[in-house]
């Protein structure tokens, strides 16, 4: 039998982690003193994506004396399998991180969420957000989710690199940035910058080619198991991803390293782009350059006219796990959560948008700015692939990405091996 090294390390992990939430949730009752109740939160703001977790949980701890939350971060991916051992053991946090879409939809209908209606109805939640995020909190008829960020992702580009090109004006047109990326390689630069070692990132170059050839609703039809990977739609969306390859526009070795470094490649000049979340803006510091300055941001270019303009990206939030130890005291944390002063806390400096309508313009930089009226303009808004499509299925899609880059000469078998592998996950769901 072969055994997976990577994810035996991942469960034994996410078991020590999920220890002290079992020795209080599951052991001998501690003896009663007065103070203020402990809320615990497991979450995957860390590394570079950590953003100002620290100061919203101690700005929740200033504001709220009844309550003490306590916060453990986890790597990003260690993350995914170490809440599901948690949720499955019935020892999980009071809290947890976690992904607005199909990943949500995935553990309600699993029965491992607390519904969260009374955090929204009672306590005037839902005036604090707009329409559409609200709708994202929804799942079943019920609210689940309290979001925190709204992401977008775009191209970035290095603006000197654009500049020694040649490229005086940013493409709005597929063809038009495919000439841009070839005077961009013409001076020896590398047009575009992966970084797909986790596998995630690579999802962009399927979501905006096929959502700017085929539209939303076929791509939402995709994404329900109700059409197929190998149908002329996706097989058009990988051509086009298959045709940037060929002309050599990529920084080589895509899978070999992450995002952070992909980004570090288009500051330093050594690549002209990537596309990639808004989180990107948290490695100005590391990268040193200034926003609107040194880089900006495009949309993906238009492929089709006639098709509506989608914008991509996820909301992070929080959610309260069915067996939670102290479920009114992680309510009292979300209803803190949702307001203003938090959410400033924890978003200034992620490049995301605070989904509380109340937030002051005055928090976000100039690139956040011009997100933000893009965001408020355009017509329908996409959760990226992993979080559109269930995660079995999304795992399926996730591998024929990372297996297209190193391969792309074998997207047809790729796509095929897809189609059956995505039945098999739907199957067993």
């Amino acid at each position: 039998m072969k055994i997976n090294v990577q994810r035996v390390l991942i469960c034994l992990i996410a078991l020590m982690l999920a220890l002290p939430f079992a020795v209080v949730a599951g052991g001998q009752k501690e003896a009663a003193v007065e103070g203020p109740e402990k809320v615990t939160f497991f979450h995957y703001f860390s590394g570079t994506l950590s953003g100002g977790m620290d100061d919203l949980v101690g700005t929740f701890n200033e504001e709220n004396q009844d309550y003490v939350m306590t916060h453990t971060p986890v790597d990003h991916e260690a993350f995914k399998t170490s809440i599901m051992v948690m949720l499955s053991g019935g020892n999980p946090p009071d809290l947890f991180s976690y992904w607005a879409g199909a990943r949500v939809q995935f553990i309600v209908d699993a029965d491992r969420l607390m519904p969260i209606d009374d955090v929204y109805d009672e306590y005037g939640v839902s005036k604090l957000f707009s329409e559409a995020v609200n709708s994202a909190a929804t799942y079943n008829g019920h609210k689940y989710f309290l979001p925190l960020t709204q992401h977008y992702v775009a191209f970035f580009y290095n603006k000197d690199v654009f500049a020694k090109a040649g490229v005086d004006a940013v493409p709005e047109t597929w063809d038009e940035f495919l000439v841009a990326c070839e005077k961009i390689k013409a001076i020896g630069v590398a047009p575009i910058a992966l970084g797909s070692k986790a596998r995630w990132p690579a999802q962009f170059w399927f979501d905006y080619p096929l959502l700017r050839t085929a539209g939303p609703e076929y791509r939402a039809k995709l994404m329900a198991g109700d059409a197929s990977y190998t149908d002329p739609e996706v097989v058009e969306a990988f051509k086009m991803w298959k045709d940037v390859i060929d002309k050599g526009y990529f920084y080589p070795n895509a899978n070999a390293y992450d995002y952070a470094e992909a980004s570090v490649l288009v500051g330093t000049g050594e690549a002209g782009m990537t596309l990639m979340g808004s989180w990107i803006m948290q490695l100005d510091e590391q990268i040193g350059w200034a926003p609107g300055e040194d880089y900006d941001f495009f949309p993906f270019p238009t492929v089709d006219s006639s098709v509506p303009d989608s914008a991509v990206g996820p909301f992070d939030g929080v959610v309260i796990a069915k067996d939670a130890r102290n479920p009114e005291a992680a309510k009292m944390a979300l209803i803190e959560m949702a307001q203003k002063g938090p959410q400033m806390a924890f978003n200034t400096g992620t490049g995301a948008l605070a989904p509380n309508l109340n937030v002051p313009e005055s928090m976000y930089n100039v690139l956040q700015l011009k997100i933000k009226d893009y965001c408020g303009v355009v017509p329908n808004w996409a959760f990226n692939y992993d979080l559109a499509t269930p995660p079995p299925v999304a795992d399926v899609g996730l591998d024929a990405f990372a297996k297209f880059i190193d391969s792309p000469s074998d997207y047809m078998e790729i796509l095929k091996k897809t189609e059956e592998g995505a039945n098999a996950a739907w199957s067993n769901m």
